[in-house]
């Protein structure tokens, strides 16, 4: 029964996953003709930002490095207060999420992975599917199948991550109900409000889509590497502002359970500074830090060439 109720509760997130990604994409369209017509205040940008910043942290800290990699042990209401704000990015529940990831984990690239971009015929044709795949399409194929008692255990003995998981449709509407209500707030009227929905709902869910997407397609395609690894993950610089240091991809399939996905100075990694700045504040502990010898020890060689498109290697 509880088998049965898990698949069903999947199935129902994944649909409402789907429809996240749409509904968006259509808003985004409409946001960025009112930015062309100046019919956008400062007001909404502000909202937009408000809610992309703790949402997006939600995944990267949250559902990402605590709960998926446990990178850093933190209080329970912590833990609670990130499994809520990853929810909120409406990128599927908690216990959907983390069990997808650790199976991309442990099957990288290979067959089992939910979303590599590699695999899906030669030449152009096969480089362009296995993006679009890895991007969005898995969302409609393997997104939610990854076996919980496998790969979730401990999430699923937690009866308030449970709770939380179950919640996941009310906080999805809760994640476009906030902005809306910051935009009645700040303007004190109903245009406020909807315009508060459509930047801080819609468009915002949207970004923090794309952009997390991005890591699973082009950080998995497109840039550089310099650890021996046995996955296809890169490093992509100009994703690594608007991911919140999550772009370093190819440093955290290398090691995975750093903190700290950013290991040269100029890796800027806005997460990892986040956890940083949490454990001396006394919320965090057991922080995974990597030495540098650790990942000297890695190095694939001298240099990290630039990698080379998929389709120039067939």
């Amino acid at each position: 029964m509880i088998r049965a109720n898990l698949k069903a509760m999947s199935r129902l997130q994944r649909n409402i996953t789907l429809a996240a990604a749409i509904l968006p994409f259509v808003a985004f369209v409409a946001g960025v003709v009112l930015l062309w017509n100046d019919l956008v205040s400062t007001t909404d940008l502000v909202i937009l930002a408000a809610m992309y910043v703790p949402t997006a942290l939600g995944i990267t800290v949250g559902y990402h490095r605590l709960f998926t990699h446990r990178a850093f042990e933190a209080k329970r209401w912590v833990r609670y207060a990130f499994a809520v704000l990853g929810s909120l990015a409406v990128q599927g529940s908690i216990i959907d999420w983390v069990a997808d990831h650790r199976k991309h984990h442990a099957f990288s690239d290979t067959d089992g992975d939910p979303h590599s971009p590699h695999g899906h015929g030669e030449g152009l044709r096969g480089a362009l599917t296995g993006l679009w795949y890895a991007h969005m399409g898995w969302l409609v194929d393997t997104q939610g199948q990854a076996t919980k008692r496998r790969f979730a255990p401990e999430l699923l003995e937690d009866p308030v991550m449970r709770r939380i998981n179950r919640s996941f449709l009310w906080l999805v509407g809760l994640s476009l109900l906030i902005p809306a209500l910051f935009g009645f707030a700040l303007t004190g009227t109903l245009a406020g409000a909807a315009t508060g929905l459509l930047w801080g709902g819609l468009v915002r869910i949207f970004l923090v889509h794309h952009v997390t997407w991005s890591i699973n397609s082009v950080c998995h395609f497109f840039g550089r590497r310099r650890f021996a690894v046995d996955d296809e993950s890169t490093n992509v610089f100009w994703l690594a502002i608007p991911s919140l240091g999550e772009s370093w991809h190819h440093n955290h399939h290398a090691f995975p359970r750093a903190a700290r996905q950013g290991m040269r100075w100029w890796e800027i990694d806005i997460s990892g500074a986040l956890i940083t700045l949490m454990e001396r504040l006394g919320l965090a502990w057991n922080v995974v830090r990597i030495s540098p010898e650790r990942q000297q020890q890695r190095l694939a060689g001298s240099g990290a060439a630039p990698r080379r498109l998929a389709v120039e290697a067939d």
